[in-house]
């Protein structure tokens, strides 16, 4: 990768290798004589080694920058799936799921570790992140009352160390489940596909930035273990930017 790239490649530019890159070394690779089936098992080894790499650095590598959504495709969202479940409280759990992705910007795993420890709810919610780290985020009037309507309505008790949020029959919940209700909702609001459960997370922090957050209080929010992780967000910020002046600017 030095070579290729003529520059040389620290611990964090290895979650920047693209598939670009691999081919490359592949070429390489066989142009040095090695045969297909040594080269798919070194193949093998580099993506087990970018994997390693990875979690060593407590981050996923990014192939493409996050794809935010406006505020109220975010809400209008979690609005459709919460009404198109097929009961009531499993509805407000859902909208309640949601709200708490994009309004704190949690990870999904995040919300389903959740327990009822964390109630009574108040301003902010502490979150068990990757790799057992701990962080605090806020928790707006919104999502609180959300929770509290799911748990209004919810059949079964939720206390001491039970999960918060339940799956139908009172167990733990499938986060499938959640991902195949935001996936029937975005179909029926004609939203793009790349809106997942963890692009909610992707907006909630690219609107803060967008809004003057400082990268180290995103960071922060985020659970980054690294601020490398953490700056992609402001190429996010600047393409959308560049996208509203090209969309904007009689001279664009």
């Amino acid at each position: 990768m030095n070579r290729h790239r003529g520059e040389s490649i620290g611990r964090y530019a290895l979650l920047t290798i693209a598939p670009a890159d691999l081919r490359a070394f592949l070429a390489a690779r066989r142009g040095e004589g090695l045969s297909a089936a040594s080269a798919a098992r070194e193949l093998s080894a580099v993506r087990a080694f970018l994997t390693f790499a990875a979690d060593e650095m407590g981050e996923t590598p990014q192939r493409t920058l996050p794809r935010p959504v406006s505020p109220s495709d975010a809400v209008a969202l979690a609005e459709d799936a919460g009404d198109a479940a097929s009961e009531p409280w499993i509805g407000a759990r859902d909208l309640a799921i949601l709200l708490l992705l994009y309004g704190s910007g949690l990870r999904i795993a995040e919300a389903m570790g959740l327990t009822a420890r964390v109630l009574p709810l108040g301003a902010t919610l502490r979150v068990i992140g990757k790799r057992s780290k701990p962080r605090v985020v806020p928790l707006l009037p919104t999502v609180r009352e959300a929770v509290a309507e799911y748990l209004q309505l919810c059949p079964y008790p939720v206390t001491g160390d039970s999960p918060l949020f339940l799956g139908a029959r009172g167990g733990p919940l499938n986060p499938d489940l959640v991902r195949r209700a935001v996936q029937g909702a975005r179909r029926r609001l004609g939203l793009p596909d790349s809106l997942t459960p963890h692009a909610l997370r992707h907006s909630f922090a690219t609107h803060l930035l967008a809004g003057g957050a400082d990268l180290r209080s995103l960071q922060e929010l985020l659970g980054h273990a690294s601020l490398s992780s953490t700056q992609i967000y402001t190429g996010v910020d600047a393409a959308h930017l560049l996208d509203v002046y090209r969309h904007a600017h009689p001279r664009a």
